[in-house]
């Protein structure tokens, strides 16, 4: 996910029996997340909003959301940066190979969606669909399938785009626990590997300035305060939109950016329209 810009609205031609008519604008979809999937990450190096998608992670979503409202997150140093790759955090020693007490997540490499996920389809390569579950880029068996599947359901995974955040482990693929890294590029072949259970919506400049190393040389960048949207006084609360996927806008956005690309084409080239606005200061 490259830098969230709002992309130029167009005028909309409508069809009726025979006749072409030049239609109004049709006014855009806009998303409103629901705040307590909203977190706001205030870092050294400026804010990141985050939206977390517990459609393909739910375990994931709840462990980010209580370890939140508990500040185990806050001061927490990112240690582990490599460029045209991710930014690691979330130890509660800041060394890279702690932990909180809480058990280890079960792995959620996977999740099966039905026909209410809201998932929206963006291309269908080889029997496959990609996507979107709200601000998360996805990658599903084709909906056809869910014909024939027990559940009536098919399996999708997030996609490591840009922005995208995932939860770190060691090599027990159910050792996941606080520690958790921010996507500064693609690297795909985290898929099915590593569970990605939300995305930057806005800030991916401030992720992609985080000082770098393996292990990151002092003074180490850092999260100075992690909040869910919901817990900020609203006198300071920034409101977040997001333009709905299923939108008009949305479709010629994904067309004017399949036709650039060609057959380069990605779901990570897709921008996601996304508004932050910051309450006026009183006085």
């Amino acid at each position: 996910m490259n830098a969230l810009i709002p992309f130029a609205l167009a005028l909309l031609v409508s069809t009726a029996g025979a006749h072409s008519v030049l239609a109004a604008p049709k006014p855009d979809v806009w998303r409103t997340p629901d705040p307590d999937t909203v977190v706001v990450i205030d870092t050294t190096q400026g804010r990141v909003i985050v939206e977390l998608v517990a459609e393909a992670a739910p375990l994931h979503v709840a462990r980010f959301q209580e370890l939140t409202r508990e500040g185990v997150y806050n001061g927490r140093t990112f240690f582990r940066v490599i460029d045209r790759f991710m930014a690691q955090t979330g130890d509660p020693d800041n060394t890279g190979e702690g932990g909180t007490k809480k058990p280890n997540l079960k792995a959620e490499f996977t999740f099966r969606r039905d026909a209410a996920s809201g998932f929206v389809a963006v291309a269908e390569p080889a029997g496959t669909q990609v996507g979107f579950v709200k601000a998360l880029p996805v990658i599903s068996q084709h909906w056809s399938w869910s014909a024939v599947t027990s559940d009536k359901k098919v399996a999708a995974w997030g996609t490591y785009c840009p922005g995208v955040v995932g939860m770190a482990r060691d090599d027990d693929n159910n050792s996941a626990n606080s520690q958790f890294f921010l996507m500064r590029q693609p690297y795909i072949s985290l898929d099915k590997r590593y569970t990605a259970f939300g995305r930057v919506l806005s800030g991916l400049e401030a992720v992609r300035a985080i000082k770098t190393g393996e292990p990151v040389p002092a003074p180490q960048d850092a999260m100075q305060t992690v909040r869910l949207l919901s817990d900020i006084p609203q006198a300071e609360r920034p409101m977040v939109r997001v333009l709905d996927t299923a939108s008009p806008r949305f479709a010629r956005t994904v067309a004017k950016t399949r036709k650039a690309r060609g057959a380069d084409f990605s779901v990570c080239d897709i921008e996601l329209p996304v508004e932050v606005s910051v309450p006026a200061k009183a006085g």
